[in-house]
């Protein structure tokens, strides 16, 4: 196979109005929609339009004042989504207010669907909560189980817009909704406003066969916009790779959204992999700029070793060491908050980055 071969492209996508019409009905099964075939098939005559002619954005207005092409129509949706972010960093920036603590419980597990109960996760969560509470820190908990038992809670793949150019990655990610697709709900667009309003981050995570939960990695990929991604869509005309590609070129600067912001982990396990998912969330977080809260500040053990899967939630009710480790993570990464904002300094300043990418 030549060089010419493998560089064709890939296999088509698009589909025909018949295998359209026949995946969108699979939402339908439910008797209750059987009097309801001639509102459905005009719903399906208006969805099938807008697949056809690839309205990813049916609602926009231009940008105006402060972009580098005014006069280009950009998402509704995804300028609301860029001035709760924008919002979200005046707060972080405001020295007045009380400081800001993000937990986010990874686990998928919970008592509202299968397998109908909470997850030892959550229970981590809610011991680390009050320790926030009690320093002074206002607490927002990210819940990722809803992921699994919510109705329209979504985090859509990230689609790599970052490997063909940085400037082509917007911030916040410009990908979604894409309504002609059917790729609505995006729960990013209430995500990044937490991450930003937030001056430190727990993340509390069990392991899944070596590596973090599904919704977990899900919302890690979506953060690649805060790692150099380009805040203003309209320089690279939407997603025109060409002109991303030649703003890269030109230089790039690859903007850290999320710098300076402190972090702490808390991993468990029941046989294997915790040490290893620490490491990788530090080494993510740390490459993004954050900071991390040092020993007591990431830990990874074990609840029940090798135990039954039946007892667990026992065997933590039992490990009050184990408790008092992620009692600590809180303390240390609370404790860190606290410092940086008295100093308002980090080691690194002024410092810079011989290769940002």
């Amino acid at each position: 196979m030549t060089e010419l071969d493998v560089r064709k492209g890939m296999p088509p996508v698009k589909l025909s109005r018949e295998e359209f019409e026949r995946r969108y009905r699979r939402e339908f099964v439910d008797p209750a929609f059987t009097p309801l075939q001639g509102e459905l098939d005009a719903i399906i005559g208006a969805a099938w339009d807008a697949y056809s002619n690839s309205r990813k954005a049916p609602l926009t207005r231009k940008a105006g004042a402060g972009f580098s092409d005014p006069d280009y129509d950009l998402s509704i949706d995804w300028l609301q989504t860029r001035a709760a972010v924008l919002d979200a960093q005046r707060r972080h920036d405001d020295a007045s207010a009380p400081a800001r603590i993000l937990i986010i419980n990874a686990s998928a597990r919970s008592e509202h669907t299968c397998p109908g109960e909470m997850s030892k996760t959550w229970r981590m969560v809610k011991l680390a909560e009050p320790v926030f509470v009690e320093m002074g820190f206002a607490v927002d908990i990210l819940d990722l189980s809803r992921l699994a038992s919510e109705f329209g809670k979504r985090i859509h793949p990230c689609k790599s817009c970052v490997s063909t150019a940085m400037p082509l990655c917007h911030w916040p990610c410009s990908c979604y909704p894409n309504y002609s697709l059917g790729q609505t709900s995006d729960w990013m667009n209430e995500i990044y406003p937490l991450w930003v309003a937030a001056h430190g981050i727990l993340i509390v995570t069990p392991v899944n066969w070596y590596h973090v939960p599904g919704g977990l990695k899900a919302m890690m990929d979506r953060l690649v916009c805060a790692d150099g991604g380009n805040p203003d869509p309209t320089s690279t005309h939407g997603k025109k790779a060409a002109e991303a590609k030649a703003i890269e070129l030109k230089g790039w600067p690859y903007p850290r959204h999320l710098a300076g912001r402190h972090f702490g982990l808390v991993v468990h396990g029941d046989s294997t992999g915790a040490e290893g998912v620490r490491r990788a969330l530090s080494d993510w977080l740390t490459d993004m700029h954050l900071v991390s809260s040092g020993r007591f500040g990431e830990m990874d053990g074990y609840v029940g070793y090798m135990e039954k899967y039946a007892t667990s939630h026992h065997e933590l009710d039992e490990d009050r060491g184990f408790q008092h480790e992620v009692l600590n993570a809180a303390r240390a990464l609370g404790n860190a908050v606290r410092l940086a904002r008295e100093r308002r300094d980090e080691p690194g300043a002024g410092l810079e980055d011989a290769n940002p990418k």
